[in-house]
Parts: C-alpha cells; sequence; structure tokens
C-alpha cells in the first residue's frame, strides 16, 4: 500500500508537471533523475536510475531531442552501453540487429481498426453461423474472466510500464543456419511504458539497447518515431497497438475478435485452447498499402482457454510483396508468436504481467533458394499498472510537431538492399505480423476456412 502510494504521488506531481508527449517535445531541459522503484524479474536484473532530459554527451540525431517529461521519459538513461572493447564490425552488426528489432517489434498495430468504446453485441444464434455465434460466446466468457464488462466500461484511462529483453536469435539462408552465441548476454534489455485513454487513444515509448521508438494515436492519426526514420504517419486506418493486446487491454482485445470466427481447438502448453480468427478485409489492406509494397495478407489468431477464459497465446502473420521496377517480385512474411502469463488481478481487471513472443521475418521470391529466415525474441514483464489516472487529457496523446508529410510504409524496416530495388527510401515502419494456418499444427478443426 504504501509502494502504490508513492507511485500515485509521484505520478500526479509529474501530470502537475505536464506529462505530455506534446509538451514533451518543449526545449527546456529537465535533467531530474527518475528511479525505477521494483527490481526486474529478467534473470534477476534491476533498471538503472534513468536520466530524463537531453543527454549531456550529445547523442544520435533525433535520440538527443527530449521526447517525454515525467514518467514517459524514464528509460532516458538506460541507453548507450556498448562494450569498449567492441569491434566495428561487431558494433555495427549489433545495431543493424536492433534497428530491426525496434522496426518489427517496437509498435506493431493489429490488423483492422476496432474501438473500445463500441458496445459488445448480444449473443445471438438466430440466423448467425456457428463459426460466428461460438466466437462471440468465447468473447463473452473472456470478458467474465478478465473482470467483467461493468467494471471494465468504469476504466477511462490506463498507464503500463514494463521491461523487456530482445534478442535476433537466428539467421538461416538456403546454405546455413547461424545462431547467436551466448544469446542471453548478447540480448539488448530496456524497457517501456504505456498510456491509453478512451476513446481509442494511446502512447508508447520504448528504449532498448540505446535507441528508443516511440509511437501513439490521438484517436485520428497513428504516428511512430524512430532515430532512423524521425515521425511520421501510419498509412491506413487507425488500429490499436498490438502490445496493449497481449494481456494488458482486455476491452480492446475483446472488441477486437467480436467479429472472429472460432476454426478449431488447440493445446497450448498443455491447455485446451479455442482458437479465434480474425482477418484484415480487402479494403484495409489497400489503404494500408503504398507504391510498390503491397500488403496481401494479415491474419490474426487468438487463442483463448477452456480453462481460465483468459487469452493466453496470439499469432499473426503479415504479408507483403514489394515489386521491383520490371524486376521479381520480392515477398517478406511476418509472424509473430505470443505466449501470455502470470494473470493477476489489478483493481479487479485480470492482466497478464509477464511474456514472451518469437518472431521470424522471412524472405522469399526472386530467384529459387535465395530465401532468408531471421528469428528474433522479446521476453517481457510488467512493473507497474494503473486505471483511471487523475490528470491524463487529451492534450497527452497530441502527434509530435516535427510530424513529416507522407506516410510509413510498413516495409520500412527491411533490410537495405530490398528497399533500395523497390525505389523506396528508408520510409519503412513497423512490420506486424500474424500466423499462416499451415503453422497450426494438431488443430482440431470444426469447420472449413
Amino acid at each position: 500500500m504504501e509502494r502504490k502510494q508513492g507511485f500515485f504521488s509521484s505520478l500526479r506531481h509529474d501530470l502537475v508537471r505536464g506529462l505530455s508527449p506534446a509538451r514533451s517535445r518543449a526545449k527546456t531541459p529537465s535533467m531530474r533523475q527518475a528511479h525505477v522503484l521494483r527490481s526486474g524479474s529478467l534473470n534477476g536484473e534491476t533498471l538503472a536510475p534513468l536520466m530524463e532530459g537531453p543527454d549531456q554527451d550529445g547523442s544520435e540525431a533525433g535520440e538527443c531531442k527530449r521526447v517525454g517529461s515525467g514518467i514517459g521519459n524514464w528509460m532516458k538513461g538506460h541507453l548507450s552501453r556498448a562494450p569498449s572493447t567492441m569491434t566495428s564490425s561487431m558494433a555495427y552488426k549489433q545495431r543493424s540487429d536492433l534497428r530491426l528489432l525496434l522496426g518489427v517489434m517496437g509498435a506493431p498495430l493489429a490488423p483492422v481498426n476496432v474501438s473500445s468504446g463500441d458496445p459488445l453485441p448480444h449473443l445471438s444464434i438466430k440466423d448467425t453461423p456457428i463459426e460466428s455465434s461460438s466466437a462471440q460466446y468465447i468473447v463473452q466468457q473472456y470478458m467474465a474472466a478478465s473482470g467483467g464488462q461493468k467494471l471494465q466500461n468504469s476504466i477511462k484511462n490506463a498507464y503500463a510500464m514494463g521491461k523487456v529483453k530482445m534478442v535476433a536469435s537466428e539467421f538461416e539462408t538456403a546454405s546455413r543456419v547461424v545462431k547467436t552465441k551466448h544469446g542471453s548476454t548478447a540480448a539488448e534489455s530496456g524497457g517501456f511504458v504505456l498510456w491509453q485513454m478512451n476513446p481509442d487513444m494511446w502512447y508508447v515509448e520504448l528504449a532498448v539497447g540505446g535507441s528508443k521508438v516511440h509511437a501513439g494515436c490521438n484517436g485520428e492519426l497513428v504516428w511512430r518515431h524512430t532515430p532512423w526514420l524521425g515521425a511520421h504517419a501510419a498509412k491506413g486506418p487507425v488500429r490499436p497497438l498490438r502490445r496493449a493486446l497481449q494481456g494488458l487491454d482486455p476491452r480492446t482485445t475483446a472488441s477486437m475478435f467480436v467479429d472472429a470466427k472460432c476454426i478449431g481447438e488447440k493445446k497450448i502448453n498443455g491447455e485446451d485452447c479455442f482458437i479465434l480468427k480474425l482477418s484484415a478485409d480487402p479494403q484495409t489492406l489497400k489503404a494500408r498499402s503504398e507504391g510498390p509494397a503491397e500488403i496481401i495478407r494479415h491474419v490474426l489468431f487468438g487463442f483463448f482457454s477452456q480453462k481460465t477464459g483468459l487469452i493466453i497465446h496470439m499469432e499473426d502473420s503479415h504479408l507483403t510483396r514489394i515489386q521491383t521496377n520490371g524486376g521479381d517480385a520480392v515477398y517478406w512474411e511476418t509472424t509473430i508468436n505470443s505466449f501470455l502469463d502470470d494473470y493477476r488481478p489489478v483493481d479487479g481487471i485480470m492482466i497478464a504481467h509477464s511474456g514472451r513472443s518469437v518472431v521470424t521475418l522471412f524472405r522469399f521470391g526472386e530467384v529459387a533458394m535465395s530465401h532468408t529466415k531471421t528469428r528474433m525474441e522479446e521476453a517481457w514483464t510488467i512493473e507497474e499498472v494503473a486505471f483511471n489516472v487523475p490528470g491524463l487529457s487529451n492534450d497527452c496523446f497530441i502527434p509530435p510537431a516535427d510530424l513529416r508529410s507522407g506516410s510509413v510504409s510498413e516495409t520500412s524496416d527491411f533490410p537495405q538492399s530490398d528497399r533500395g530495388k523497390a525505389g523506396h527510401r528508408a520510409k519503412v515502419a513497423a512490420l506486424e505480423k500474424s500466423p499462416h494456418e499451415g503453422n497450426l499444427g494438431n488443430v482440431v478443426w470444426k469447420t472449413e476456412i
């Protein structure tokens, strides 16, 4: 109780000072230090004291600008800890791997547009296909298991803070497989903060291994900022942040799957689960495509425990085709498998306090046997969660003042060679993911897909 009171006391102080992505871009430096109160559970590490405001030593362009005041910028001093003995080639590979990690896993979006403010439909089996009515029933059970619709409707805003570890664990070509040596020591550590407010506003800031990604939505526009691209608006409709669906936002998760179809059952870590499938429609895919990059499909699967009713696994696969000028098409498929663990109640709402994701980035096309596959992994723990934070307002979700015209293509973080062939500048942003059905394994199929 004392710790919780101390957290809210500090939180109110920061809010009074103007905790806002808009205000945080002000030029006035603040050199106050923010200390993380809790020790982490990832290999027993504890986050070091973190510096707010501009770095004294001057960092790369995009990093030296102040991006957040208050809790939103608590990661500042956790950056740039590369070993002094690292060779230039090792340092280049580490930066390249980190850019790919942050680009793909930093702030991906869900496949479809949903609003957390929309009421869930009443369960009805009349004139409704069994796959749809079954999915609605599973979603109703999920809402009940997560705390109930009445309690969740009382949540106006939310805050979460956590720690992450990311690593590019394996790279495969047609002729060889290269695995990361000493994977635990090669992993990049960091943390994130996430703010959400109804309707459909969110802001996330993630700092890992010396770089920072932040992204947000004011309900009408989704944007993202990376050190290598600056600030850009995302193409297509407003969509929720995928990280929030990983056990942090039950109401938006329920709204996401309410139009899904129940396609079967499967055991996940020994638990029987129902599988709900959700696909982005052709209009949404077209709106997200740009230039030579065409989004072909984006499918999301949710695995809901038959025992607890909670979602314990998510898998989505996102396929993009890049057509070069008169050349062969190159295909990129990104698949993310996320496992959600350690559900505990926070003010009556069930929140997953840890989890892990395995990401596969698969490139194929052009010449036969020229494919490459990169495997990346992420583990996270949730340190703090709070609902209905006093003082949070729409001003906290204003897009950055330096938001450039144009949009971010979802191919922006593919390796430079393919983007050069496609005549694409570094206008490529976070890949999103979803599983293709061939990966579902021993599914007990109930209907034809």
